[in-house]
């Protein structure tokens, strides 16, 4: 009987004290100037503030993810970007199931608030805000290049295809990052 008591203390160490330092390493990160890898972070002040015109957005095709910041909220997260035509996307997968609303906050509050965003891309920031777009905008070829970019590769059209239906069905939701 006292060993049972003494392996399930045990136990019980071994559980807490992974999640007392992930809930520290959260908690320590929430005020950082951006998102750690694992951790959102706060808002993004460091950076020269992009002004002037629109920039060639094309130069994102290199870079897998940026820093998001929404304004209502004040936390940033790291996230995907997609260019397209000359316009940016961000995207937010599993939307349709509790966790995944959970595990992106960041689509959700920006899509109940006023959708004003910055992103940091390098140490460059630029201001914008964030437009959901429905299955029937979601412009040519985005899905394609979104699955491409992301599967390190040529994607199959089944995924490409797949890809869009979720989009259509709203388990992805798609974000345009456009000028303010």
């Amino acid at each position: 009987m006292k060993i049972l008591k003494m392996s399930l203390q045990l136990v019980g160490i071994m559980l807490l004290v992974p999640i007392v330092v992930m809930a520290t390493l959260r908690f320590d990160n929430r005020n950082a100037d951006g998102p750690s890898i694992i951790f959102p972070g706060g808002e993004l002040v460091s950076g020269d503030l992009h002004t002037g015109q629109e920039p060639d957005w094309t130069f994102t095709n290199e870079v897998q993810t940026i820093e998001l910041q929404l304004e209502d909220t004040l936390s940033s997260s790291l996230i995907w970007i997609v260019e397209n035509e000359g316009r940016i996307y961000v995207v937010s997968k599993y939307m349709s199931s509790i966790l995944g609303r959970i595990w992106k906050h960041w689509a959700v509050a920006a899509e109940s608030g006023s959708g004003l965003a910055v992103i940091r891309v390098g140490d460059i920031r630029y201001e914008r805000k964030l437009l959901r777009l429905d299955g029937d905008d979601i412009p040519n070829g985005l899905s394609a290049k979104m699955t491409t970019k992301y599967s390190r590769g040529q994607a199959a059209p089944e995924t490409i295809l797949a890809d869009k239906l979720a989009i259509q069905t709203g388990d992805t939701w798609v974000f345009e990052l456009a000028a303010r």
